[in-house]
């Protein structure tokens, strides 16, 4: 049986965390545990986590954060505390579960047959058949902004933005999450330039699997709003400068 760390960022969460859908993830053949990051948090979200994890410490944990840090710093410290676990894979999925946890086995199927494979990210595109679910104004900024990503990395990447990524434990996840990153929006883009820079472009690219996802939905309440579109571009300029090979 395999062993899976999810690290869940957690930001003012209190009253949007489906603490039902945490307790019932059970995949067939994978033990699962979750790794909360209470990123200084000023509503009661610490308080839920903990008594989550006084629940049932063998499944859950708490890494409290005292100061608001941002999503990508979240994640990251959440990486290098499941590192030192005894697990196969580690990854992280979006608090607000706008990528159900019904996907999840999709991802660790990439993983158990593609011994390559060292990182399996959810992309969202609006099939027939699927069930996808995006502001137009998000899906059309997304679009450009994927255009560019793609560009910049030098791969056909079709969605980097989606918060639901499992990742290979080996030495390469923990050299990519050993330092913080330069984005505070994008990370997600950096953590690929970083795979590109450790292991060759050719290389990284027969590692990533996208995998479309059956459902996705915006959730109400999200902490992106239409002005970080800049931002992203600015951070997208910071990473294409500072991996640019040499």
């Amino acid at each position: 049986m395999s062993r899976l760390t999810l690290v869940i960022p957690c930001y003012n969460e209190e009253k949007r965390l489906d603490v039902a859908a945490f307790r019932s993830v059970a995949v067939d053949g994978h033990d699962i545990d979750f790794l909360f990051v209470n990123d200084g948090s000023r509503d009661g979200t610490l308080r839920l986590l903990e008594s989550l994890r006084d629940e049932d410490p063998a499944r859950f944990a708490v890494l409290n954060l005292e100061r608001n840090g941002g999503k990508a710093e979240a994640v990251r410290r959440g990486f290098v505390a499941a590192m030192e676990r005894d697990v196969d894979y580690i990854g992280f999925w979006d608090a607000d579960l706008a990528t159900p946890f019904t996907e999840l086995p999709g991802f660790l199927d990439i993983l158990e047959v593609r011994p390559a494979i060292q990182i399996v990210m959810g992309a969202r595109v609006r099939l027939l058949g699927r069930e996808i679910s995006r502001r137009p104004a998000r899906h059309y900024f997304g679009r450009v902004g994927a255009t560019l990503i793609s560009s910049s990395l030098g791969l056909a990447v079709y969605d980097t933005q989606c918060g639901a990524k499992v990742f290979r434990r080996n030495d390469a996840l923990r050299e990519v999450f050993a330092r913080p990153f330069i984005s505070r929006w994008i990370f997600d883009v950096e953590i690929i330039a970083r795979y590109v820079q450790l292991l060759g472009r050719d290389a990284a690219a027969a590692s990533i699997y996208e995998l479309p996802v059956m459902r996705w939905h915006d959730v109400t309440g999200s902490k992106v709003k239409s002005h970080d579109f800049l931002r992203a571009l600015n951070d997208l300029r910071k990473i294409k400068a500072a991996y640019r090979k040499r």
